[in-house]
């Protein structure tokens, strides 16, 4: 989704948001006034009393009556049927056209002191939809980023590493990664999952759930060239395999 469209698109969530919420304020409004004013009487008397066991009681029953006063607005659900939506939407438009990350070289031009070494960084955090890198040749640098929904394709064929270790540091949430090493390249990978699969190689592993694995080839320690890969999702598969 175009970035003009989905401010709009949230722009307008919010807006139908606020509109419910003035409505339900005008139909109901001494219930709601009441029931916050109730809870936070409990919530503030409560913290007075702790820590006994009185003030604790109190506390936290503000908490709940506030909690529950909040998941029965209308604006509420609202709020969380739309955000639903969009998840899923996002998530449908990042199956058909996946992020596609090529890595190249040029001699690109940093901000130096005397102390510190300034780059700017190959990709950017994102959150929903495709992330695609510049027109511009890129020399390698390490890579660290955090995915929302959607699937990400790293492809290293198109750069060339440095010598000694690079890093590839992905932390996601629902989505797929797919990784693409070179031949000559040892790798080191560590991966923790909620649910999904992962092909390394010809190792597969079909059904993973809250499981935290390793993988190393046999020349890592001593390689010149090498990726350890650190990578995390909710939901989703990861894939690394040879080029």
């Amino acid at each position: 989704m175009p970035i003009k469209k989905k401010n709009d698109f949230i722009s307008w969530i919010l807006l139908i948001a606020c509109v419910l919420l003035i409505l339900e304020a005008s139909f109901n409004g001494d219930g709601i006034v009441f029931t916050v004013l109730f809870s936070a009487a409990l919530i503030y008397f409560g913290r007075k009393k702790m820590p006994k066991r009185f003030g604790k009681l109190m506390f936290w029953a503000g908490i709940l009556i506030l909690l529950i006063s909040i998941l029965n607005l209308y604006a509420f659900k609202f709020l969380l049927v739309a955000i639903i939506l969009y998840i899923v939407v996002q998530f449908y438009q990042s199956k058909q056209n996946p992020i596609i990350i090529k890595p190249q070289i040029e001699n690109t031009a940093a901000e130096s002191t005397d102390e510190l070494f300034i780059k700017k960084p190959l990709l950017k955090n994102i959150g929903f939809g495709q992330q695609q890198t510049t027109e511009h040749i890129y020399e390698w640098s390490d890579i660290n980023i955090q995915c929302g929904v959607g699937d990400t394709v790293i492809d290293l064929s198109q750069t060339i590493l440095p010598q000694g270790e690079s890093v590839i540091f992905i932390r996601g949430l629902i989505g797929n990664i797919s990784i693409l090493i070179p031949y000559e390249i040892d790798i080191a990978v560590n991966h923790s999952g909620i649910a999904g699969n992962t092909t390394i190689f010809e190792h597969h592993d079909p059904k993973m759930f809250n499981q935290n694995l390793f993988y190393r080839t046999k020349n890592y320690a001593d390689a010149e060239k090498k990726v350890k890969i650190m990578t995390s999702l909710i939901a989703g598969s990861l894939e690394v395999k040879r080029v």
